[in-house]
């Protein structure tokens, strides 16, 4: 019985842990903010991509949804920037081999490790920056990661989630 207690707190404590790590200034009113754009992007692309497209809708969606105006970006309170950061992370696909022999307490055994590949994937992170100072008073990190190898829906699911995460701490203290 101990076992399964033991069990299900950490089900539990699992089920707890935040997907998406947010950072702001304490010194900023978030009150204060009714309106927001999104920013210029600063590397000169006239065009947004399948998976910006899809985050600039989830951001939209979560922003109404705080009750916050969309207008042009020169009447903004707040910008509203965002970025996907590539990482390279190691995986480990399949079992590795092994045998062995021995009698007692004395043995010989080979083995190998499994096959190790790189897989690239993107984290999200999005950024409010107040439109006068310049200066970011928001920040939130996803630690649930888009890879070139979920289909569109997936990602557009995901991407919702993730950004939806992301404001369920907006504002800081609410």
């Amino acid at each position: 019985m101990r076992i399964f207690f033991v069990s299900l707190l950490m089900l539990v404590l699992a089920g707890c842990a935040s997907n998406v790590v947010t950072d702001y200034d304490s010194g900023t009113v978030f009150g204060n903010y009714a309106s927001w754009a999104f920013a210029q992007q600063s590397e000169g692309k006239n065009f947004t991509s399948l998976d910006g497209g899809r985050i600039e809708n989830a951001v939209e969606r979560e922003l109404n949804r705080k009750a916050m105006r969309k207008v042009d970006e020169g009447e903004a309170g707040l910008l509203v920037t965002w970025q996907i950061v590539e990482e390279e992370r190691l995986e480990r696909s399949g079992l590795g081999l092994g045998f062995g022999f021995g009698t007692g307490n004395f043995g010989w055994g080979l083995s190998s490790a499994p096959p190790v590949r790189e897989i690239q994937e993107g984290k999200l992170v999005v950024e409010l920056v107040d439109a006068k100072t310049e200066r970011v008073v928001w920040r939130a990190a996803s630690r649930r990661y888009l890879n070139e190898n979920q289909s569109s829906e997936t990602r557009r699911k995901l991407i919702d989630e993730i950004v939806a995460d992301m404001f369920e701490k907006y504002p800081p203290g609410a």
